[in-house]
């Protein structure tokens, strides 16, 4: 069953499921029985034991803790009692009503949105929390419908965190891309520069950003999206009530009337530059030769920077929160417990999703779905001229089975690097970063990623719902950025396949703003 076409049953199942249900934990937990099933070669005490070993291996590996996901659980957890303090500080009513004189439509709360994300190009996860807290406040008063927060979200968190030299995303491209040059004997470009030249070549990435102001400003809403954006404006309703939403408080807190902009802003502040540069400590710290800012960020350590940045967080948002109780007197103290439970509460369903998630990927990797996929190019004859595009379609269903883009990038950047050297290495660059650019895709659309768990998370948003709506969007990038790899092919050159992309983008705007939009 490991590494055949039978690997590839627990996450179409487990994809199939989720768009049928609409019930995201039921949906894993069949994909990982299915999974645990095929591994075990049905043997039903030993399916068992698979699915024990990889619940355990979330928190245990190799005898250690496993301290990425612990701190990435921790983090969740800080964020969530975060959120839960700047409320009853009233500092999220108070920024509502300081955003609300400043950005005055919807348009103007999507486009805050989206440049914050493209702003924070740190990490996306850190990206996804925390442009969600800073732009709630501004999208619900606005009435633009959580939905399309989760959508601007990840639109602009894992694409732009790719094309970003200076990001933890950048610095593992780049480390996995030196050894691909050294193999090949490409000696005129390092890495970096081999990383900077691939940017304009990630075509989807480009093609979803552009994505993602156009749907803003020109307020174009397809498929289920146009369902929570009329619900949203109609009825006042952002979310659907109806159905959970991580980072969503259960209850409506109680809230200071003397809360201020700053009770907001300054415990958002503290995260960013307490992540920021615990990043820039846990990197400096991890390297033994020269310092430079790229290996920083390729040694830095992002889940205990996530965790420390949180605690930074936190400790000025409790300062603010007895600033309230003690000089200002706007609220009462016993609210500290309330708030810290109110606070997990919110941030346990994301946890659910992400713990089920990180043991149906453990097992498909168990289960070599990705080398699969990836043996299959390899015994491919391609056409050198069409593999970019070949490449950006394998890697996009890669990460959307899988649910990881890093883990498409490790298996497929090889591979895509030795097809070029026997065939043409003209093509070395263009096929590297169309497999970054699938990646991306495919990750993008994956109701088992991560990023999209978080993406949904920082927007309080129904993680099934998310999905949906986003999909459409997606997809619709992604065929744009086929058609530039296709011109790419034909021509030779990536003028004539922006050009291409310039045109379908407009063909876009004309098609869907002659439709009727909220």
């Amino acid at each position: 069953m490991i590494n055949t076409v039978f690997s590839l049953l627990p996450p179409l199942i487990a994809i199939l499921m989720v768009i049928l249900t609409r019930r995201v934990l039921l949906s894993l937990g069949v994909g990982i029985l299915t999974a645990a099933v095929l591994l075990s070669e049905f043997n039903i005490s030993k399916t068992f034991s698979i699915i024990l070993t990889a619940t355990k291996g979330i928190f245990i590996s190799d005898g250690e803790l496993n301290t990425w996901n612990v701190y990435i659980i921790l983090f969740l957890l800080v964020l969530g009692v975060i959120t839960a303090f700047i409320s009853i500080s009233g500092g999220s009513r108070a920024f509502g009503e300081w955003a609300m004189k400043r950005v005055k439509s919807r348009a103007g709360a999507q486009m805050v949105a989206a440049f914050l994300g493209i702003i924070i190009f740190i990490d996306d996860y850190f990206n996804a929390l925390a442009v969600g807290q800073v732009s709630r406040p501004i999208t619900d008063r606005q009435k633009v419908s959580r939905a399309k927060l989760a959508y601007i979200i990840d639109s602009t968190s894992a694409p732009i965190c790719v094309v970003s030299p200076i990001s933890s995303w950048g610095a593992y491209i780049i480390a996995l891309i030196a050894p691909i040059l050294v193999a090949h004997n490409v000696t005129e470009t390092s890495a970096f520069s081999a990383f900077i030249q691939m940017i304009p070549m990630n075509l989807y990435v480009w093609t979803a950003i552009a994505m993602v102001f156009i749907v803003a400003l020109r307020n174009i809403n397809i498929g289920a999206m146009r369902v929570h954006e009329e619900r949203a404006v109609f009825e006042g309703q952002v979310l659907d009530s109806n159905k959970p939403a991580p980072g969503e408080l259960k209850e409506d807190l109680p809230t200071s009337n003397k809360g201020t902009v700053g009770d907001l802003t300054w415990p958002i502040l503290a995260l960013v530059i307490g992540t920021v540069g615990s990043m820039l400590w846990t990197g400096y710290t991890a390297i033994e030769g020269k310092a430079t800012l790229l290996a920083i960020f390729e040694n830095t350590d992002v889940a205990k920077s996530l965790i420390l940045g949180g605690l930074v967080g936190l400790t000025v948002t409790m300062v603010l929160f007895f600033r309230q109780v003690f000089i200002f007197k706007g609220v009462n103290g016993s609210l500290m417990v309330t708030g810290l439970i109110e606070g997990v509460k919110s941030m346990l369903p994301a946890v659910y999703i992400l713990m089920f998630a990180w043991v149906i990927v453990d097992l498909i990797g168990q289960l070599e779905t990705g080398a699969f996929l990836a043996q299959f190019v390899e015994n491919s004859n391609l056409n050198t001229a069409y593999l970019p595009v070949i490449l950006f379609i394998i890697a996009g269903v890669m990460a959307f089975s899988t649910g990881t883009s890093w883990g498409s990038f490790g298996i497929l950047l090889p591979i895509a690097g030795e097809i070029s050297a026997v065939t043409d290495i003209s093509m070395l660059l263009p096929a590297m970063a169309a497999v970054l650019a699938g990646s991306v895709f495919g990750d993008h659309c994956s109701p088992i990623s991560d990023t999209t768990i978080l993406s949904s998370t920082g927007a309080g948003c129904n993680h099934i719902d998310h999905v949906m709506t986003q999909l459409p969007y997606a997809l619709i990038s992604a065929v744009i950025a086929i058609a530039g790899y296709v011109v790419f092919g034909l021509t030779g050159s990536m003028v004539p396949a922006w050009l291409m992309i310039i045109v379908l983008l407009l063909m876009f705007i004309f098609v869907f703003s002659r439709k009727k939009n909220v």
